[in-house]
């Protein structure tokens, strides 16, 4: 199980916006050159972002992007659904024909695991990731954390 540079890179761009409010709407070329991430790759994101309403777009003269609400109100696991990022720790993708059409003996603790990390995802809201000093270390390395079992 691991997590694709798609759900980091939307969590880590939210967060720069996040990060960054007083600026007004943010572009993503500026996003791109902070993050290092593809300015194409942000355009996809920020597409499936826009239309889960977890930002919306500003267009014309200083136009881009910003929140759609409050910090404090948009949670890590919202993020990561909205850019279909499935975290599973089952080898069957959750269809139960692990073994030859056959459960195996720990399919549930794997799907248990699961929804475990997803619903500790879904306590991280973009405000708490803020509160912390060192923002970006402290999420990765949570999320190793339960990761590396």
């Amino acid at each position: 199980m691991r997590l694709t540079t798609k759900g980091r890179y939307a969590v880590t761009a939210m967060l720069d916006l996040a990060l960054n409010p007083k600026q007004g709407p943010m572009s993503l070329a500026e996003i791109s050159s902070r993050q290092g991430i593809s300015l194409s790759y942000l355009e996809q994101l920020f597409s499936k972002l826009r239309r889960k309403s977890l930002v919306k777009s500003v267009r014309g003269p200083g136009g881009g992007y910003q929140l759609s609400r409050a910090s404090e109100e948009i949670f890590v696991a919202q993020i990561m659904d909205a850019v279909n990022e499935v975290i599973d720790a089952t080898g069957c993708k959750k269809t139960a024909n692990c073994q030859n059409g056959i459960t195996c003996l720990t399919h549930y603790l794997w799907c248990d695991l699961s929804d475990q990390i997803h619903e500790f995802l879904s306590q991280i809201s973009l405000g708490d990731l803020m509160d912390q000093n060192n923002v970006q270390q402290d999420i990765d390395e949570k999320l190793l954390k339960i990761l590396k079992f």
